[in-house]
């Protein structure tokens, strides 16, 4: 078994769920998280802003299928066609575990 996370932005919203149907995901949650990013301000500035913080998506996906490597590969073809700054961002951790059966 393994677990997805999946961060982006609310405007990624409809594209993360079209490409978890797509990819064969049968079932997945998510919910709203702050996210908070360092806006490169150098020291040397007199107002420095520490972090921007952006209205972002967490997607939480266990799964045993073996449409992993759809989604991946999904995920990198949308953020090489982004226009913007901003990608949508993936993990997976194995949860296979002999006491976790």
């Amino acid at each position: 078994m393994k677990l997805l996370l999946i961060t982006a932005i609310e405007e990624f919203e409809a594209d993360v769920i079209n490409i978890l149907k797509h990819s064969g995901v049968r079932a997945f949650s998510y919910q709203s998280v702050k996210g908070f990013k360092s806006n490169g301000n150098n020291i040397d500035n007199w107002f420095p802003s520490e972090y921007l913080s952006v209205d972002s998506l967490l997607f939480t996906i266990f799964s045993d299928c073996n449409c992993i490597d759809d989604i991946y590969k999904s995920i990198n073809e949308f953020n090489k066609k982004q226009e913007t700054v901003s990608q949508i961002h993936i993990a997976t951790i194995d949860l296979e575990n002999e006491n976790f059966k």
